[in-house]
């Protein structure tokens, strides 16, 4: 863990604020690369994952960009309504989940929103290389789009295109910027799900292969749970058998027993729980894994995901 301050607390928008994150003892911070995540400690006592926005070069702080969500489950509502400039707080090291590839071609950046965070850290990485790419913003309204005066003031600004509903003329053309795929040029996106969805489902229909597509989800597409029934896990180092019902999470199962499992989204975002699975057949549940991993069957993320089998043998 990492001891840091807020050494500021900036509005970059409505309902979004930044904070400038240095360490305690000034000493340089660990470095990371675009689209790279930290954990932070929250002072409610949860851990949420957010993206940094930084020039990737800077060592000397990180900066984060958090939405205070009308739906947040107290991460986002902590961090604006008790977190200000001066405020101490626990940090992880970076970790990137979301990373570029630099030998790419060419690279198109989607952000919607929020998911402004990695995709501005990725156009400030790949216009410092020189390489080709450009950025589309889409936002509800200019009100609520963060970091507008960074991006229109960077090196970039004829890279980037802002898409925001209340200007209908703006409106992004995906199909068209999508269009005839090119070789080894890549896209990324962030942002909510039902727009991170239809970039990556016009991509597919204009013959974008898988591997060139790449994503990453700030909160968990809602999954319905109305005919969920029990299963059981059994703990392979022990031969411990027990019961999930119904209205539980393996984790919170497993807890019941003083078995934890480290936790840090309860998404099925992170990969932080990611758990290997000896025996059984999971239902997944998570946007971590891919779908050729989650295939595989052969580890699940227990926080979401539940069980096709009546048992799964778990590898703790």
């Amino acid at each position: 863990m990492i001891d840091v301050v807020v050494v500021s607390r900036n509005t970059e928008a409505l309902d979004i604020c930044s904070y400038e994150l240095a360490s305690v003892d000034d000493s340089p911070l660990p470095a990371f690369s675009a689209g790279a995540h930290i954990d932070v400690h929250l002072p409610n006592g949860l851990i949420r994952q957010y993206s940094l926005c930084n020039h990737p070069q800077e060592r000397h702080r990180y900066l984060i960009g958090v939405l205070k969500d009308a739906a947040s489950r107290g991460g986002s509502a902590s961090l604006h309504e008790q977190v200000h400039a001066g405020s101490r707080l626990q940090i992880s090291e970076p970790r990137n989940l979301f990373p570029l590839v630099h030998e790419a071609r060419r690279s198109l950046l989607f952000a919607g929103g929020i998911g402004i965070t990695p995709i501005l850290c990725m156009a400030e990485r790949l216009a410092h290389s020189g390489a080709d790419f450009e950025l589309h913003y889409c936002a509800r309204a200019s009100e609520r789009a963060a970091f507008v005066q960074r991006l229109n003031a960077s090196a970039f600004a004829d890279r980037v295109f802002l898409h925001f509903d209340e200007q209908p003329q703006t409106a992004l053309d995906t199909a068209r910027v999508l269009a005839a795929p090119e070789d080894n040029a890549h896209v990324y996106v962030c942002g909510p799900g039902g727009f991170m969805q239809h970039i990556l489902d016009t991509a597919r229909a204009q013959g974008w292969q898988e591997n060139c597509l790449h994503r990453e989800y700030f909160a968990a597409i809602p999954v319905d749970n109305s005919n969920d029934g029990r299963f059981s896990v059994k703990v392979a180092s022990t031969g411990q058998i027990i019961e999930v019902p119904a209205d539980k999470t393996v984790v919170q199962a497993l807890e019941s027993q003083g078995i934890e499992i480290t936790l840090s989204c309860e998404q099925g975002i992170c990969g932080t729980c990611l758990t290997r699975v000896l025996e059984g057949v999971p239902e997944h549940r998570d946007l971590f894994l891919t779908e050729e991993e989650q295939a595989l069957n052969d580890q699940f993320t227990p926080c979401c995901s539940r069980s096709k089998t009546p048992l799964l043998v778990l590898d703790i």
